[in-house]
């Protein structure tokens, strides 16, 4: 078994550009942690316009974690929620320490010389199927998206989620109404079937423009409709469900088990998509996972920023019973994201396999990693927010934005 940890390096890294398919993810956060006995570990947590705050909240988890067992993933996890007055609620405290956590998996798995998933449970599946997300930056256009899935498509994926809400926020107005509308239509007249098409609302609306833009969706046979509320009005989610047949999906902002618990159990999401990077890391995705699969709701885990983030959530779909599908940017990657690994996964048609390598299964090029290290915050764009993807935040929306 692998020893005490000695060393816990903290990375940001970037191009110092914006990234078109996730500006949100312009900048990544990257945790190197090393142990006594020489073996390396690897984990990424989120930036939306938090760059700074979560790299030092990892200094904050590295000061809890340096010198204790290594092995002892759930116990440190535990010490650090001691010590973390505001965990529960502080994205920053809890990404940090989710890609720490996410490392010491990793060197467990190494020292075990299996990969994660065994030390899960081992294989429900041998292959992961992806849906496509980044795709449609600068479409705005229902004849925009068309076009753009069609390349999508011939690079195998059979499921693409896209936000086709333009500028509208909070409300929407009739023109939104009728862009949105255009743009699936568009797509469910293209693709027929053979294209499953996943709506991204970023939780963006009031309960009256939500319901709006939700029932005039509904007629085209979406998988699932994402974040349709505010965050802060998920009390309601249980009266906007009774209103639609397509499933509600949430979770990128949950934090732990017991809040995703409290919105199962209170009857306000039909799927649901914790993200390893910023839910307390594997072991705790993987309870989330647990907990939902005791109630009968799919998992679909949240995944829009790098690639050690897409190596832990593998392992984790690889072994969860109620997987259902698994977000992906890869394919509108820029290159320098695409470069930070030698290997560990692959992507073709429209489904990932793992390496099977220890560990997270993961070989990181460090020479990459410190090329693109940077110092700063990530870039800002005044007139689009950081969670919507390039060039489609336009239009005459309730934004006000022409």
């Amino acid at each position: 078994m692998a020893g005490k940890i000695k060393e816990i390096e903290i990375y940001n890294v970037s191009e110092k550009t914006s990234e078109k398919s996730s500006p949100w993810s312009s900048t990544m956060i990257i945790v190197k942690v090393t142990t006594s006995d020489g073996i390396v570990g690897y984990g990424e947590a989120p930036t939306t316009l938090m760059t700074l705050p979560v790299k030092e909240s990892a200094e904050e988890v590295k000061r809890v974690f340096l010198n204790k067992d290594v092995n002892e993933i759930y116990k440190n996890t535990m010490e650090f929620y001691k010590h973390s007055f505001y965990l529960s609620r502080s994205m920053e405290a809890t990404s940090a320490l989710s890609a720490v956590e996410m490392a010491c998996w990793d060197i467990v798995g190494k020292s075990c010389k299996e990969p994660v998933y065994n030390l899960l449970g081992g294989k429900m599946r041998d292959s992961v199927r992806a849906y496509s997300n980044g795709w449609y930056s600068d479409c705005v256009t229902a004849d925009d998206f068309v076009d753009k899935a069609k390349e999508i498509r011939k690079k195998g994926f059979d499921a693409v989620k896209f936000d086709p809400f333009g500028n509208n926020y909070d409300t929407i107005n009739k023109k939104g109404l009728e862009s949105a509308e255009n743009i699936v239509s568009g797509l469910r007249e293209s693709f027929g079937d053979s294209m499953d098409l996943l709506i991204e609302f970023h939780g963006r609306f009031s309960m009256e423009a939500a319901k709006k833009a939700t029932q005039i969706l509904e007629p085209y046979d979406c998988f699932f409709f994402e974040e349709p509320l505010h965050p802060e009005l998920e009390m309601r989610l249980p009266e906007l469900r009774s209103t639609v047949n397509t499933p509600i999906a949430l979770g990128e902002r949950v934090l732990n088990a017991r809040d995703f618990m409290r919105n199962i159990v209170e009857g306000k999401v039909d799927i649901i998509q914790p993200d390893v990077t910023n839910s307390r890391g594997i072991l705790e995705s993987f309870k989330i996972a647990t907990i939902a699969d005791a109630w009968g709701i799919p998992v679909a885990y949240h995944n829009a920023f790098g690639p050690v983030q897409t190596a832990a959530t593998l392992n984790l779909d690889t072994t969860i019973n109620n997987f259902i599908i698994q977000e992906s940017f890869e394919e509108s990657w820029p290159e320098w994201k695409k470069k930070l690994l030698k290997s560990g996964y692959k992507l073709e048609n429209g489904h990932f396999k793992l390496s099977g390598k220890p560990g997270l299964g993961i070989e990181m090029d460090e020479k990459s990693l410190k090329e693109h290290m940077v110092n700063g915050m990530e870039p800002f764009d005044p007139e689009s927010p950081p969670w919507v993807v390039s060039g489609t935040y336009v239009g005459e929306g309730t934004d006000g934005k022409q």
